[in-house]
C-alpha cells in the first residue's frame, strides 16, 4: 500500500511539473488571456445572456485557472455592451482588440451583431466564438477562418422544430419574423423545413419590426387564414410580446398552434409556462437535461442567482474550450488557436458529443427536441421542459454537401 501510495503521488507530482512547464512556456501576449463577452447588456437580449453570460464567462476562466495552475491569475474577462447594432458590434469588437488586447470576442446575440464584429476578428486574426447569435451565414456564405459557432443555428432550429411540429399535424403555417439578418435567415430555414416535411404555407410570412411591441395585425391576419400553426420567428422580449397577444387573442382556443422558432427560459419565466404550455422547440441544452447539468446549473445559481439560459450555459463551455486550445497551442495567438479548435471533439455538461467541424467551424452536439410542461407538471420552480427527442449531433446541423463555405 506504501509502495502504491509513493508511486501515485510521484505521478501526481510529474504530471503537475509536466502541464506547469507546457503553461509556463505558452506565450501569451501581455502575458494575460483576456476573453472579451461582446453582448447585450440593456437591450431585448440582456436577460437570456447580457450580465448572465459575462459571468458564465468569468466562472469558466475561474475553473479554468483553478485546474491549470500555471494560468493562476492571467485570464481575464471583460463584458462589453453591443446594444444589438451592428455598428456598435463592429466599433467595439474593434475597440475591444486595438485598446484593450482582447484576445477573443465571446457570446454576441443578434445575428446582424455577430456578422459585424466577425468581420472584425477576420481583420484583426482574432478568434470569436459565436454563442447567441443564429444566423447560419457565419459558417456558411459569409464564414472566416477565425468565427466559430458554438451552441446552435437556425438550421438547428428549424430542422428540429420545424419538421416535428409539421409531422405532428402542423400541415399549414402563416409565419412572421423580425426583420434583420437572424429572423430572415431562421423564415428562410423554417419555410424549408416545413415544405421538406409535406406542410405549405396558408400566406406568405411577413416582417415585423424589431424591436416591436405590437403584433396584433399578424395575429388579426391569423385569425382570418387560419392556419395549423402560427409560428413565430422572434426571440427574446419580442417573442414574450407575440405569445403574450397570441394567448389575448385567442388563437389556442380557436385551434391556431403556436410554433416557436428559437426559446429561451427567460421567454418562459417572463409569461409563466402556461402561456407556453405545449409549445415545442428546438434547444441544445437546458439546466435539468440530467444531473452533470443540473450541477453546473446550481453553481451558476449560487454565483449569478438566477438559473442560467442556455446561452449563458454556452458561453461558459465555449469560454472552457477556447481556453483548453490556448493551453494545447501554447499560446493565445490567433492563428495557433484556430488550429487548436479545428477538429477538436468533446463532451462537456453542456456540449454532447460536438466536433468543431474544421472545414466550416460549425460546432456539432447533441440538441434536444422538448415540449413546454404546463405549470401543474413541473417539480420545481424552472422545471420547463419535457425532452421529446434527442437528435444527434451528425442530424441536427446543415450538412457540408449543402455548405457554401470557403475559406
Amino acid at each position: 500500500m506504501r509502495k502504491t501510495t509513493i508511486t501515485t503521488l510521484l505521478a501526481t507530482a510529474a504530471l503537475a511539473t509536466l502541464t506547469g512547464a507546457l503553461a509556463q512556456s505558452a506565450k501569451l501576449t501581455d502575458n494575460v488571456i483576456k476573453v472579451g463577452v461582446l453582448t447585450d447588456l440593456s437591450g431585448v437580449y440582456s436577460e437570456l445572456a447580457g450580465q448572465g453570460s459575462v459571468k458564465a464567462a468569468q466562472m469558466a476562466a475561474d475553473d479554468f485557472m483553478r485546474a491549470n495552475k500555471a494560468y493562476a491569475g492571467k485570464v481575464q474577462v471583460i463584458g462589453v455592451d453591443h446594444q444589438n447594432k451592428a455598428d456598435v458590434a463592429s466599433n467595439k469588437a474593434a475597440e475591444m482588440i486595438d485598446r484593450q488586447n482582447v484576445d477573443v470576442l465571446m457570446d454576441l446575440p443578434t445575428s446582424s451583431a455577430a456578422l459585424a464584429a466577425s468581420e472584425v476578428a477576420k481583420t484583426k486574426k482574432i478568434p470569436v466564438m459565436v454563442v447567441t447569435g443564429g444566423t447560419t451565414a457565419l459558417t456558411n456564405e459569409k464564414c472566416n477562418k477565425y468565427t466559430f459557432h458554438y451552441a446552435y443555428d437556425n438550421y438547428m432550429l428549424a430542422n428540429g422544430t420545424g419538421t416535428a411540429v409539421t409531422k405532428k399535424g402542423g400541415s399549414s403555417w402563416y409565419v412572421i419574423y423580425p426583420n434583420y439578418a437572424f429572423g430572415q435567415d431562421l423564415n428562410n430555414q423554417m419555410v424549408a423545413a416545413i415544405k421538406e416535411n409535406g406542410g405549405k404555407l396558408a400566406a406568405p410570412s411577413d416582417a415585423t419590426p424589431f424591436p416591436n411591441t405590437d403584433f396584433s395585425t399578424y395575429l388579426l391576419k391569423a385569425q382570418g387564414i387560419k392556419p395549423k400553426v402560427f409560428g413565430t420567428m422572434q426571440a427574446g422580449n419580442d417573442l414574450v410580446n407575440v405569445v403574450k397577444q397570441y394567448n389575448e387573442f385567442g388563437l389556442r382556443k380557436q385551434g391556431i398552434g403556436l410554433g416557436i422558432g428559437l426559446l429561451f427560459e427567460t421567454d418562459v419565466a417572463a409569461l409563466g409556462q402556461d402561456a407556453f404550455a405545449g409549445a415545442l422547440a428546438t434547444l441544445p441544452w437546458f439546466w435539468n437535461l440530467d444531473a452533470r447539468s443540473q450541477a453546473w446549473a446550481q453553481q451558476f445559481e449560487k454565483a449569478f442567482g438566477k438559473k442560467p439560459t442556455w446561452a449563458q450555459a454556452g458561453v461558459y463551455s465555449a469560454t472552457m474550450t477556447y481556453l483548453q486550445a490556448v493551453a494545447r497551442a501554447k499560446s493565445d495567438d490567433g492563428d495557433a488557436v484556430v488550429k487548436a479548435l479545428e477538429g477538436h471533439k468533446f463532451s462537456d455538461f453542456f456540449a454532447r458529443n460536438a466536433t468543431i467541424r474544421p472545414q466550416d467551424h460549425r460546432v456539432i452536439l447533441d440538441v434536444y427536441t422538448v415540449q413546454v410542461k404546463p405549470k401543474a407538471q413541473a417539480k420545481v420552480n424552472g422545471d420547463y421542459f419535457t425532452r421529446v427527442s434527442t437528435i444527434p449531433a451528425a442530424r441536427a446541423f446543415m450538412p457540408l454537401s449543402e455548405n457554401k463555405c470557403k475559406m
